[in-house]
């Protein structure tokens, strides 16, 4: 007997924490792992708005850029 299971996982982005993330860049100059993580599942939700977007495209090109490093 083979047993299957499909998991969907929900992620679930807390209100304002693009913002947050953003703020402990330009404090700290890099990205931890879990703001990585935030930012993954940010890019994840649907229902992203589009300044939220747009934060998320700037720190990417920050990252792109050397400007910012990741830890």
């Amino acid at each position: 007997m083979e047993l299957k299971v499909d998991i969907m996982l929900q992620i679930n982005l807390l209100p304002g924490a693009i913002n947050e993330i953003m703020a402990s860049v330009a404090k700290s100059g890099f990205l931890t792992k879990s703001d990585c993580y935030g930012l993954m599942a940010a890019v994840l939700d649907e229902s992203l708005s589009s300044e939220d977007l747009c934060t998320v495209k700037r720190l990417s090109y920050f990252v792109f850029r050397g400007w910012v490093r990741v830890e």
